[in-house]
């Protein structure tokens, strides 16, 4: 049995939060609105984040526009996105909720016919999270704010190949791509970057060009 506090409530759980996340129960159990409030694990916690604004969503928007570019035009491009899709990750107990998600044609394929509910760390070829106000420090690397796991660790513990982060924060607005996990530190060794207004490249496999003249960081003030 696990105890947890949510927005000044504490609620006595039946079973571990990452146990009720992977059987779909933790969010009527912490009596979570159904407005678009997303719930995770992260580093074995319950992280509770409110719906994301819509500069946030357009710049998903641009990033699903260029994949699906790739798609028209040629027939055989071998990648797929989806969004908003749970990723268990049952080697460290957590459970992701990426803002994207790149996959292989033939995992693409495969989760559709078996109408998976939970995508499993070996399906993602890239995860790409967005970050917003008061919880940008779950998608970062371990620092202020957070000093224990991050979505940024997890994802490099599991072996995810690329992660691409999108860092709206005004003092630095940023896409930064994270390459070559080492699944033991927990930590990716490579990263190359891009500021709001350049062209975002993304090498092979993928091969897309990103274009992020219309990406807009959150207003000065908010909290980060």
């Amino acid at each position: 049995m696990s105890i947890v506090a949510t927005s000044h409530h504490h609620h006595e759980l039946p079973d571990t939060p990452y146990n009720l996340w992977t059987r779909d129960e933790l969010a009527d159990l912490i009596d979570l609105p159904h407005d678009g409030t997303r719930v995770e694990i992260i580093g074995g916690e319950i992280v509770v984040s409110p719906g994301p604004d819509y500069a946030h969503n357009a710049i998903i928007r641009t990033i699903q526009k260029q994949m699906f570019a790739a798609e028209l035009a040629n027939p055989a491009y071998p990648w797929r996105c989806i969004t908003t899709q749970d990723v268990v990750l049952s080697e460290i107990h957590d459970g992701y909720i990426p803002d994207l998600c790149f996959l292989s044609k033939k995992d693409d394929r495969e989760a559709r016919e078996t109408q998976i509910k939970k995508l499993s760390p070996r399906h993602l070829a890239l995860a790409v999270e967005v970050t917003s106000p008061g919880n940008a420090r779950n998608d970062r690397r371990p620092g202020p704010g957070r000093s224990g796991p991050t979505k940024w660790s997890g994802y490099a513990r599991v072996g995810v190949p690329y992660y691409l982060l999108v860092e709206r924060d005004p003092a630095a607005p940023m896409t930064t791509l994270f390459t070559c996990p080492d699944t033991f530190a927990g930590v990716y060794e490579e990263s190359v970057r891009w500021r709001f207004g350049d062209e975002i490249r993304l090498p092979k496999p993928f091969g897309l060009v990103i274009p992020t003249d219309e990406w807009e960081p959150w207003q000065r003030g908010q909290s980060s």
